[in-house]
């Protein structure tokens, strides 16, 4: 089972970001097809310090998508302050994507 922190208006740069459970539509691995869907792009991976992993837009910065604040503490709580998150973003464990 994984989380979505997602945007319920991506126009807004100062809409409300929401959390939600996700799960494979096979029950066991997300397709790079299901990853690009979530966060509306190619695909970054960020290995988080807890053994899961972060799927973000590789260009949501350069698409100048919204900061989510959900994401970014997640990324926070591994790494510090190093950077922020935008846009979409699933985390899950590493075994559900191949």
């Amino acid at each position: 089972m994984a989380t979505l922190y997602r945007y319920t208006d991506p126009d807004n740069a100062f809409a409300i970001c929401e959390e939600e459970t996700v799960e494979p539509k096979n029950g066991i691995d997300f397709t790079l097809k299901e990853l690009q869907g979530y966060v509306g792009g190619y695909i970054e991976i960020i290995h988080l310090n807890d053994g899961r992993i972060m799927v973000i837009n590789e260009e949501g910065k350069l698409l100048g998508l919204p900061l989510n604040m959900l994401a970014t503490i997640q990324y926070q709580l591994s790494y510090g302050p190093l950077d922020q998150i935008v846009g979409n973003a699933l985390v899950c464990k590493n075994t559900e994507v191949l």
